[in-house]
């Protein structure tokens, strides 16, 4: 996938908490409704029972990291950032590798199994970065309003 250059590079500010915790809930939605989908199939597959087994529950995890990194290599946004004007680049406004989008859900885990520490780091970071920023290399930015 080819990485390109974001316009309005001047335009832009730093995400703050509210907004990112709103994308995150729309976003939880999507997500839970790929688990859905991916468990129907699971149990049709599985002659009608439940499907417990650590392939399924990779499955899951593998689809929902595939789901943000290709919407945030893509445009720089999933569905829920766009529904809250975010964007996510490196802070030369170009959009991010693989490597960053996997780093990026890691420490997003990371950050949600630290009761949300490294969500609440934003409000002290003078750049407004979560533990996924900082440890991706990448910003999380608000676009203007069209």
């Amino acid at each position: 996938m080819q990485r390109r250059r974001f316009p309005d590079l001047d335009r832009t500010w730093p995400a703050g908490l509210g907004r990112r915790l709103g994308a995150m809930l729309y976003d939880t939605l999507v997500v839970i409704a790929l688990w859905v989908v991916l468990g129907f199939v699971a149990v049709a597959l599985n002659g009608g029972e439940a499907n417990e087994t650590p392939f399924f529950h990779s499955l899951l995890f593998v689809a929902s990291f595939a789901f943000f990194a290709f919407s945030w290599m893509r445009g720089g946004m999933t569905l829920g950032m766009q529904a809250w004007r975010l964007r996510i680049q490196t802070p030369e406004g170009i959009s991010i590798t693989l490597t960053q989008a996997l780093l990026r859900f890691l420490a997003g885990l990371a950050s949600w199994a630290a009761l949300g520490l490294g969500y609440w780091w934003i409000l002290f970071d003078a750049e407004k970065r979560s533990w996924s920023d900082i440890a991706s290399g990448t910003r999380v930015v608000v676009l203007p309003k069209k």
